[in-house]
């Protein structure tokens, strides 16, 4: 007799973050299979702090759009799948109005994965390639042990760089740019 795992969806994972006793949890989603991560140790936290930071400062002085950390955002018909950037930006056009409370129903413009000591490199470059059939269109792969970071964008070749080398919005966020030294104290 097969037995039939759970397909979960966001309103499952919503009802999980809304419970008290899962407050130090995180959840993704893929393809209905519940994900549940755990927190951001010390670097992974700093160099989330520090690049949003840039990120938001950019966005708000060019009127650009928002930025959050550990936001959840799925595909606006897709009930099944919910990431959770470390850092995210969304363009003001793409935003819905009003931002909402709850999980994100369109995928970041800009999604932003740092590796944590338990994640491997292929699953990061998965997980990229998962944003981008969702419909995100840059995921910068922060490798915080070598101070480099991978680059993934629809139909590019993936670009990897080291210090020395500059990150760029490209057309996500035109006219941004952060030498990787600022991210790799």
């Amino acid at each position: 007799m097969e037995t039939k795992q759970r397909l979960w969806d966001i309103d499952d994972v919503w009802e999980l973050y809304c419970q008290r006793s899962n407050d130090h949890l995180r959840f993704e989603l893929i393809d209905g299979e519940l994900i549940e991560m755990s927190g951001p140790g010390g670097t992974h936290g700093r160099i989330a702090i520090i690049l949003g930071t840039y990120l938001y400062l950019f966005a708000e002085e060019n009127d650009l759009g928002i930025v959050t950390g550990e936001t959840g955002y799925h595909p606006p018909a897709d009930r099944y799948n919910l990431l959770l950037p470390d850092v995210a930006f969304i363009s003001f056009e793409r935003a819905p109005d009003p931002f909402p409370d709850k999980l994100v129903p369109v995928m970041p413009d800009l999604a932003v994965e740092i590796r944590s000591p338990s994640n491997t490199l292929a699953e990061m470059r998965e997980k990229a390639q998962r944003y981008l059939r969702l419909g995100t269109t840059l995921i910068w792969i922060i490798l915080p042990n070598d101070q480099k970071v991978e680059i993934h964008q629809t139909q590019m070749p993936v670009k990897t760089l080291a210090l020395g080398d500059s990150l760029s919005g490209e057309d996500v966020l035109p006219g941004f740019e952060l030498e990787l030294r600022w991210l790799f104290p």
